[in-house]
């Protein structure tokens, strides 16, 4: 009997054999509090999210997230101010029909730190044309229309992240 052989991204995988991808967050305020949202490109659905990616080999979470905000906003570190970051590591699973499709098949979802920074800067020095560009266009919104904005399965994500941060939201 022939034996159907289906391509590896059908395949089942079982999300507890996958580790978390180490990544940070970045929540960028501007004066009035409220948060920078960038339209993913790759996307057909608009999806608003926060600047965010992995850590590299042997980087600091804080120097990975000015790293990330830098490569996604065109943001640079003297134009922000460190205000705070989570205690904790927060983590979420992607869902089915990402797993085994996205970073290659080797994780199960993102174990993030999450960094508040106060944007110092003026609108026009944010450039999200970067060489690797991840978003489309880009706002200042309020925190519940930044949860309401993201894909479902990061919102418990961001909502904890949000609740971490609200003293110093909009």
């Amino acid at each position: 009997m022939a034996r159907l052989l289906l391509p590896e991204a059908t395949m089942r995988i079982d999300p507890e054999s996958l580790p978390y991808r180490p990544c940070v967050g970045v929540v960028l305020i501007n004066a009035a509090g409220l948060i920078f949202a960038g339209q993913r490109l790759d996307n057909p659905v608009p999806a608003w999210q926060m600047p965010q990616g992995g850590i590299d080999e042997g980087e600091k979470p804080r120097a990975a997230a000015l790293r990330e905000l830098w490569e996604e906003t065109g943001v640079t570190a003297d134009l922000v101010e460190f205000v705070a970051k989570t205690d904790d590591w927060v983590t979420y699973d992607l869902p089915p029909e990402l797993l085994g499709r996205v970073w290659g098949g080797k994780y199960r979802g993102q174990r993030q730190k999450w960094f508040l920074f106060r944007f110092l800067g003026q609108d026009a020095q944010v450039n999200i044309a970067s060489d690797h560009p991840e978003f489309s266009k880009w706002r200042w919104i309020g925190a519940d229309e930044m949860v309401a904005s993201i894909v479902p399965f990061k919102r418990a994500v961001y909502e904890e992240v949000v609740t971490s941060f609200r003293p110093h939201l909009a």
